[in-house]
């Protein structure tokens, strides 16, 4: 089957990393699992920060114009046209005003992944994305969801489709094989001392959620205050100065901001630390802490449903009341002061990943769901 996919938040061969762009790519990757040649029809981004009605329509009057462009290319080469359009993280902020509009000229399915509708946007500045993303989940054949707080807010349940968040396991595997090399290289490289417990937490720096999380975190920091440990920073963005000022506090040598790293260079980051720590306020489900999970790092986070659907309380981490400073604090005290625990919950969170949030198992979910679409 040929499948367009379209990413109208981010695409997935954008230069700057997110989770956005990484669930991109496996989404992609889980496709051409089941042989689907999977192409990228367009790159144009309808994501708006800040809302600004003449700025979409402008981006709406683009998207319908790129639309039609690639209709009458169809239309000259029918070999070359999808059978069905696949349209990732579809909201008010990046609507789809392509994907609608080719799958109704070719008469082929759309299907959204991550589309979520926000009803208190309609009438208010993002009105015309909100409209538009209705528009989009009318058209649409199936409506693939990781949340299930996305899911319970879609107009229509009977196109619901549940899978687990998900990633190819086999890089974080193979990290954890090499736990001790990377611990060794990363302590070198950073002037860690391998003894002490080491915390990690990997997150974009943007002002909002992500920063006030920043800042919980520091807050909880001492607690620690008569235990050795390190804290590394994996991120960074336009809140990178904020961030950095959250934690002038801590004493010097504990927290290391190591930047932005390459998606290849974080699973041995991962299967180095001893924790992972992130207090996730609204976070929808957080790859990072998938991946951590993946190579046996255990998550203390601030719950949510989205981090409930990957980390599994008491058995792959514990989950704290999210915005709990205190508890998340409370926590990270107990944890760091029981290695047993830490271990246990390493070992539990490798297998769990594996059996649960396989990208083998998505792919077939999602195998399901395009043949299904394509079978009406």
């Amino acid at each position: 089957m040929r499948i367009a996919f379209y990413a109208p938040m981010k695409p997935p061969d954008h230069p700057v990393p997110s989770g956005d762009r990484r669930v991109a790519r496996l989404l992609m990757e889980a496709l051409t699992r089941n042989s689907h040649d999977v192409v990228v029809p367009s790159r144009l981004r309808t994501w708006q920060a800040e809302p600004n009605a003449d700025a979409q329509r402008s981006l709406e009057v683009r998207a319908l114009a790129e639309a039609e462009e690639l209709i009458q290319a169809y239309h000259r080469d029918p070999n070359g046209a999808p059978d069905l359009w696949f349209s990732y993280h579809v909201y008010y902020k990046a609507p789809d005003w392509i994907g609608p509009r080719v799958a109704s000229a070719l008469s082929i399915p759309y299907v959204a992944a991550e589309a979520s509708v926000a009803y208190k946007r309609a009438g208010g500045p993002w009105d015309l994305g909100h409209r538009s993303v209705l528009a989009a989940l009318d058209r649409a054949a199936a409506v693939v969801t990781f949340n299930p707080v996305d899911a319970a807010c879609l107009p229509d349940s009977r196109k619901v489709r549940r899978i687990k968040p998900f990633l190819d396991v086999r890089p974080y595997r193979a990290a954890r094989r090499a736990r001790k090399t990377s611990r060794s290289a990363i302590a070198g490289a950073c002037s860690l001392d391998p003894a002490h417990i080491w915390l990690l937490c990997v997150a974009m720096m943007r002002p909002g959620d992500k920063l006030r999380s920043y800042r919980l975190l520091a807050e909880a920091l001492p607690a620690m205050s008569d235990r050795r440990w390190h804290l590394l920073v994996v991120g960074n963005g336009e809140a990178a100065a904020e961030v950095r000022e959250a934690f002038e506090s801590v004493p010097a040598g504990r927290v290391h901001f190591l930047g932005a790293l390459d998606e290849d260079a974080l699973p041995d980051h991962y299967a180095a630390a001893d924790l992972f720590v992130w207090p996730a306020v609204n976070e929808a489900f957080g790859m990072a802490i998938l991946e951590a999970q993946a190579t046996g790092l255990p998550v203390l986070a601030g719950e949510g449903i989205g981090v409930s659907e990957v980390v599994e309380t008491g058995e792959t981490g514990v989950l704290v009341p999210q915005g709990s400073g205190d508890r998340f604090a409370e926590e990270l005290r107990r944890l760091t002061n029981d290695r047993k625990r830490l271990a246990l919950l390493s070992d539990r969170a490798f297998e769990v990943t594996g059996e649960r949030h396989g990208l083998e198992t998505a792919a077939c979910q999602l195998d399901r769901i395009f043949r299904e679409a394509t079978a009406r």
